[in-house]
Order: C-alpha cells, then structure tokens, then sequence
C-alpha cells in the first residue's frame, strides 16, 4: 500500500518531511530508518528496505534529514544534527501511538543511528548497513581539508558521484564524536550488514564497529552489494535478514483478555484518514475506504465486510446443509454486490451463488432455498437493533473462542423440515 505523509519538527523547530510505510496487517512494531550521506528518503535504499520491512509487518518511518530533500534548515551541520533529527523522529512517532522499538541507518545514516539509539528508550533493536565506525570517516572524500581535520572554508564533498560544499563547522561537528565509545555503550541488539567490495565505506568498518559492540550483536556479509545498495535484490534481502532478526527483541505484546466471540474491536491506526484496524477473535485486519474518497486503499470498506459477511455466512449454511443431508456439493463460491440506497430505493445487495459437485436439479434449488435462510440474509433482510453507548476507555483486546451464537443460528437455518431441529454438530 503506498506510504502516507508524516511531517514532524525536530528539537530546533524546523518541519522535516517523512513518508510512513506500512503494510496490509497492522504492524507488528515501528522502525525508524535514516538515509545514507546527501541522500535523501527517496534513495533507493531507504524505499525498498522500508517497504519490504512494510510488507513482512513493519511500520516504517523514512525521513529526510535537516537541510536535504523536502526538509527545512540548512544542510551541513554535521553528526549532532543528524542525531537530533532521528531523536525526534521517534519522539514524534510515539507521540502519535507508534512506538518505535528499532531504528536501521545506511551509510553515514548508520552513524547516526547508532549515535542516537541512548536517547531513545523505546528502540531495543539498531540496524546499520554500509556503516563507518567513525564519524570522521567521510572527511576521505573532502577535499580541501588537512590531516588535523581543519578546513580554510567551504568546502566541496563527492559521495558516490553526488557533490555538496560543507563548511567547517560540519568538520569541526565530526571531530567531536566519539562513536566507539557509543558503540560499546549501545546496550541495544545490533545488527551490522556490509557488502565486503563497498569502496565508499570500507568492510573494515564493520569489523570495528563489531569489536567494540557488546552482545547482541550479530553480523551479515551484502556479498556483491554496492554501497548504495543499488540492486533491489540487495535491498529486499537486507530487509529480510532485518525482519527475521529484529523479531526477536521486540515487546511482546501483552495477554488479551478473554471475550465473547460476538464482540468486535475496531480502531484507528493513525495512519491515513480512515484506516482501522480491526480484530475478530483471533483474526486481525486493516479497514479502509478507497483512495478516490480520502481513504488508502489498505483493506476493505465497511459494505465490502458486510457483503462479506453475507457471502461467508451464505456459503456455511450450504456447506452445512448438503453435508446434512449428504449431497455430494464439492466447492462453494459466493459473489456479493451492493448497490447503494438512492432516493427512491433501499440499499440492494445481489448475491450470486456457485455450486459445484454431482447435484441435481433440485438438489441445487434446494441448496440455494437454504442460502435465503442464513442468518445475515435474515439480520439485513428482517432488520435488527443496534445500542449505542459512551465507554470511559477503549474495549479491551478480544481473544477467540471455538464456537459462538452465530453458528448455531447457522445450523437451525440449515434443518430441513423443523427449523427447530438442529443440525448435527461439527468439529
């Protein structure tokens, strides 16, 4: 589904611009990630790793730093502001209900990362792939400035072919950094990802960076991946080593509470002007509205559920039926369409029922006079009250249950000829 827009001020007061990634399934946790060098949140790098994290559960802030892309400020300032953009980067998206619990930087992104992860108490898990050990590391690609690290004015800096002139206060910035000391005092999980044949930031990078975390920590070769990690190959599996490891230092979300199986929980994600999520018993969903009214496109709309709901329904008390009465009905398949009310009618939903099997001709009436029993057709067609009340705090999370009111009133719909003869039981 397409990223929304997440624009938040930093510490300085100026707006920085960030997309917010997520996929078809509420996420799993939040993750911050921070663009290489002079990049910005649409470099290959930073949309491919956030939207393949999206897609296996992820939400995903990408944003660009101060200075670069749609952002505000200068550009230049050197690590400290980096740091302060990502830090307020989480605060912004806790703020907002997205607690974020792992931040992942590529290239100098990854210094940046590791240097703020001490400011952030909900990050349990930091990421870095193509990393420098030390902030200093890019003062090998500016020209014009001695070995002390001085620099008699601005000054230009190449990065794998994109060019920028920085002035001194971004080297004397670098100088003051003490990213080993960090590093050791992480008391984070940290997984580092490198390509071996990186010529910007080289594989030695890694090993220092390595040897100076404590555990966890862990380490993965890029094998044949640039420093931009131009390939998409490169990117989706760098994403996938992510996923698969972080997994295992997220919080658990807490025990939910037992409920009736008739309860559902709906609520907003924050993402997007509609989208809910949804939990029935032990499935979890997105709800959403089409993009042409304001909506992301992310799940159904509430009449495609409810169509839904009258196909589902439709289609058990078939299947319950024929195998009452021993019919050799093989597949069920059941299209829903709704036309919405207008002045002069109701709301009409059309169903259109596919039996497939060896049924004959009035074994098929048969079936489809049952489907005109089942109890959503009864509850849209006979009509049924709806309580509205105020509660002082959200519902509780619903757990699931085996078995609830609705399937038995499925199985009476479904006796053949007393409706208060009930079916047998079905495991």
């Amino acid at each position: 589904m397409p990223g929304v827009r997440f624009d938040f001020e930093n510490t300085a007061g100026r707006r920085l611009s960030g997309v917010l990634e997520t996929g078809a399934s509420p996420p799993q946790a939040y993750v911050v990630f921070a663009h290489c060098f002079t990049c910005d949140k649409r470099s290959h790098a930073a949309v491919r790793i956030s939207r393949a994290l999206a897609d296996k559960g992820f939400g995903v802030l990408r944003f660009d730093f101060t200075g670069l892309g749609e952002s505000e400020g200068e550009f230049g300032a050197g690590l400290s502001s980096d740091v302060i953009d990502v830090v307020s980067a989480v605060e912004a998206m806790n703020a907002a209900g997205h607690e974020v619990q792992v931040l992942v930087g590529h290239s100098f992104g990854g210094a940046a990362v590791l240097a703020a992860a001490g400011q952030c108490p909900t990050v349990r898990a930091v990421a870095v792939a193509n990393a420098p050990a030390s902030a200093e590391h890019v003062l090998r690609h500016i020209e014009g400035v001695d070995a002390s690290g001085d620099a008699a004015g601005p000054v230009p800096v190449e990065i794998a072919g994109r060019q920028f002139e920085l002035g001194a206060g971004f080297i004397a910035d670098l100088a003051q950094q003490n990213q080993a000391q960090r590093i050791a005092h992480l008391k984070r999980a940290l997984l580092i990802l490198h390509a071996p044949r990186d010529e910007v930031v080289g594989i030695d990078n890694a090993t220092e960076i390595f040897v100076a975390a404590r555990h966890p920590k862990s380490f993965v070769s890029l094998d044949d991946a640039d420093h931009l990690l131009s390939a998409k190959a490169d990117s989706d599996y760098a994403a996938a080593v992510i996923s698969a490891w972080a997994a295992r230092y997220l919080t658990a979300p807490g025990a939910a509470p037992e409920a009736s199986s008739e309860a559902v929980r709906v609520e907003e994600t924050g993402v997007g002007k509609f989208q809910v999520a949804v939990q029935a018993g032990p499935a979890r969903f997105l709800a959403d509205e089409p993009v042409d009214v304001g909506g992301l496109d992310s799940g159904p709309s509430p009449y495609d559920l409810l169509g839904a709901a009258l196909g589902a329904c439709t289609a058990m008390t078939c299947r319950l039926y024929a195998d009452r009465k021993g019919w050799p009905l093989a597949k069920v398949s059941v299209e829903v369409t709704h036309e919405a009310r207008t002045a002069a009618s109701k709301d009409r939903f059309v169903r259109e029922v596919g039996l497939e099997g060896d049924l004959d001709a009035d074994q098929r009436a048969r079936i489809i006079e049952i489907a005109e029993k089942c109890p959503i057709h009864r509850t849209l067609t006979e009509g049924a009250e709806v309580v509205t009340h105020a509660r002082p705090e959200p519902a509780p999370a619903l757990a699931a249950t085996d078995r609830g009111d609705h399937y038995v009133r499925m199985e009476a719909a479904c006796a053949d000829d007393d409706p208060a003869t009930p079916c047998p039981q079905q495991a």
